[in-house]
């Protein structure tokens, strides 16, 4: 396997455990790798990643309900 191809091997790797890892940890990788792509895809990757985190992700967890005004008894 090429270099790139192992690079590409790890990244899908690190984009598949990206919910399990430390907020530390993802903001290291994260601006690791804006500087090494360029500023230009910053709002990219932030898109991409937040659609693989269990929080933000499609299908995920359901976000907590929250209670209308009105039902509030009041």
């Amino acid at each position: 396997m090429t270099s790139e191809g192992l690079t590409r091997t790890l990244g899908r790797a690190v984009a598949a455990v990206w919910g399990d890892l430390p907020a530390s940890v993802q903001h290291e990788l994260f601006e690791s790798a804006v500087r090494l792509s360029g500023s230009g895809t910053r709002e990219q990757l932030a898109v991409f990643l937040h659609h693989r985190h269990p929080r933000t992700a499609d299908g995920g967890k359901p976000a907590r309900a929250v209670p209308e005004p009105d039902s509030l008894g009041g």
